[in-house]
C-alpha cells in the first residue's frame, strides 16, 4: 500500500513531462463556442446572450428581415446583459444601447432570431434594439443614446434593405398582441427617424 502512492506520483510526473514535450501547435485549440465572435455591427461590443434565449437561424435565407423594433429595458445596462445571459429568462434582443455614452453591445447575431417582440412572426422578421432606461424617465434618452442608436439602426437598414421610415422602424408597443408600452411617450420618434435618415 505504501508503494502504490509513489508509483502513482511517478506516473503523473512522466505524463506531465510527455505533455510538456508536445509542440503547442499539436495541442487542441479552444472550443469553437469559447471563441469571441466579431459583432455584425463593427462599433459594437460582443456580449453573447445565452443560446437558451434565442433561436439559431440563417436569416435572411430562412426569414426575411424587414423591421427594426425599438425597446426600452426597464432596467439598467448591466441588468439587461445579465438577463440575456441567464438561460432561465427566455428573452433577448440583438443589441443593447447604453444611456450615458451610447455604447452598443450585440447579444444575438442578426442572422439569428432574438426573443424580444412577444410575437413569433415579428421575432422572425425583425432586429430588436434595447435602450437602457425606463419609459417614464426621459433623462435616460440622452443625445448619445439617440445618436448611436440611430447610426446602428441606419446600418441595420442598409445591411437588410429595410426602408428608413416609421412603417419599418417601430416601437415594441406596436407589435400585435403585445402588452408592452415601450419605448413610451417620451421617446422622440421625429428626432430618431430624422437621425436614422441622416446617418
Amino acid at each position: 500500500m505504501e508503494r502504490a502512492q509513489p508509483l502513482t506520483n511517478r506516473r503523473l510526473l512522466l505524463k506531465g513531462a510527455a505533455l510538456a514535450a508536445v509542440p503547442y501547435g499539436l495541442l487542441p485549440g479552444p472550443q469553437a463556442d469559447a471563441q469571441v465572435q466579431a459583432p455584425d455591427q463593427p462599433t459594437a461590443e460582443w456580449q453573447r446572450a445565452s443560446p437558451a434565449n434565442f433561436t439559431a437561424a440563417r436569416r435572411p435565407v430562412e426569414h426575411r428581415v424587414d423591421l427594426v423594433i425599438v425597446h426600452v429595458t426597464q432596467t439598467d445596462w448591466s441588468g439587461t446583459l445579465t438577463v440575456f445571459q441567464n438561460p432561465r429568462k427566455k428573452v433577448s434582443a440583438h443589441y443593447v444601447v447604453r444611456s450615458a455614452d451610447g455604447h452598443v453591445a450585440q447579444c444575438v447575431r442578426e442572422s439569428d432570431i432574438a426573443w424580444h417582440a412577444g410575437n413569433w412572426d415579428y421575432n422572425t422578421r425583425s432586429i430588436g434594439i434595447e435602450h437602457e432606461g425606463w419609459v417614464d424617465r426621459p433623462a435616460y434618452f440622452t443625445d448619445a443614446l439617440y445618436e448611436r442608436s440611430a447610426a446602428l439602426t441606419a446600418a441595420i437598414c442598409a445591411r437588410h434593405g429595410i426602408p428608413r421610415d416609421r412603417r419599418h422602424i417601430i416601437g415594441h408597443h406596436e407589435v400585435p398582441g403585445t402588452d408592452h408600452t415601450d419605448p413610451g411617450p417620451h421617446w422622440d420618434w421625429a428626432r430618431y427617424i430624422g437621425l436614422v435618415k441622416a446617418a
